[in-house]
């Protein structure tokens, strides 16, 4: 198609489909990450240079556009999940069960999340479970029901939020290796089961 436009408009369409490849690749980077920058494991992923003095300019510019301030992964991780563990993406027309065996940490939490990087407003006040105040089986395990719908036990609402996204917060992990490799606790991470929709 090029061939057949005199050489200014070509140099001119060469030019704006470079822009738009490099602000798309960009945006992804920021947004979505790399296997230089995330690691991630079934539908969960962390940014495993957040907060370090090293972090790369994608890492910073992905916490900056949501206006948090991580600290090192060496003293907490913040994994993320948007999707279940089939690949479908997380949305209040859908109950799901977020299960798991306690992680080995000094403290962590789960919480609910818009897309938009806010918590979902709910009359209950209900936003996060954490290690602290999570019902639990007699075998240590634990199911958290996110629903528009109340529900017994640990429910987290997700009321009025076409899409959302979960955080896992791990501090002071104690059995996880470097995030390129030497800690990580992705063997313990808790399952994202789609139950049913609406």
């Amino acid at each position: 198609m090029f061939r057949t436009m005199p050489k200014i408009v070509q140099l001119t369409a060469y030019s704006g489909l470079a822009v738009v490849v490099g602000l798309s690749s960009a945006w992804y980077m920021v947004d979505r990450g790399s296997r230089l920058t995330t690691a991630r494991s079934g539908p969960w992923s962390v940014w495993y240079r957040a907060g370090n003095p090293d972090a790369d300019p994608y890492t910073r510019a992905h916490f900056a556009r949501q206006g948090r301030l991580p600290v090192t992964t060496t003293s907490a991780l913040y994994y993320t999940a948007n999707r279940d563990d089939e690949g479908d993406r997380l949305t209040s027309e859908c109950d799901y069960s977020i299960e798991g065996k306690p992680l080995d940490a000094a403290w962590w939490s789960i919480a609910a999340y818009r897309s938009s990087g806010r918590l979902i407003p709910n009359k209950a006040s209900r936003y996060a479970f954490s290690n602290r105040d999570v019902a639990r089986g007699a075998d240590g395990r634990f199911s958290i029901v996110l629903s528009a719908e109340p529900s017994p036990g640990n429910w987290l609402p997700t009321i009025d939020s076409d899409q959302f996204q979960i955080m896992l917060r791990i501090y002071g992990p104690r059995s996880s290796r470097d995030a390129s490799g030497e800690r990580r606790t992705d063997a313990q991470l808790p399952s994202i089961k789609r139950i049913s929709c609406s």
